[in-house]
């Protein structure tokens, strides 16, 4: 779960997905996505995407959820893509962000990606809880 080496008291990642969740709503980042990948990967439990309006939107809510997940105790593993903020991604550990342009988000498909063979595509398998 939580890593512990980032903090002296361990985040559980239920509590991360609520501050990263509450800066993305606050920010209103636009089609908001979980997908659950404990099992399927060790890099993470848990990719949340959204879109951004323009690269502006897409920066401020990265920059948000930076601010929001530091507020809950957990520094950022890395950020990357703030130059062209076409497509951010917020490493947090236990929880990963990215936050892209609806066209980037398009093309890469990263729902359709990791949500394959889960359930029919329409079926609403890339939202959690």
């Amino acid at each position: 779960m939580a890593n512990p080496a980032r903090n002296d008291t361990p985040v559980s990642t239920s509590r991360l997905r609520q501050q990263v969740l509450q800066a993305l709503e606050d920010l209103k980042a636009k089609d908001i996505r979980e997908i659950d990948v404990r099992g399927r990967t060790s890099i993470a439990d848990l990719l949340v995407v959204a879109s951004g309006t323009s690269t502006r939107h897409v920066k401020s809510i990265a920059d948000e959820v930076v601010k929001f997940a530091k507020k809950a105790g957990v520094m950022p593993l890395g950020v990357e893509g703030e130059q062209e903020a076409e497509w951010v991604l917020v490493d947090l550990g236990d929880v990963i962000v990215h936050v892209m342009l609806p066209r980037i988000r398009e093309f890469y498909g990263l729902e359709r990606l990791w949500t394959v063979g889960d359930r029919e595509p329409d079926a609403g398998a890339a939202s959690v809880g």
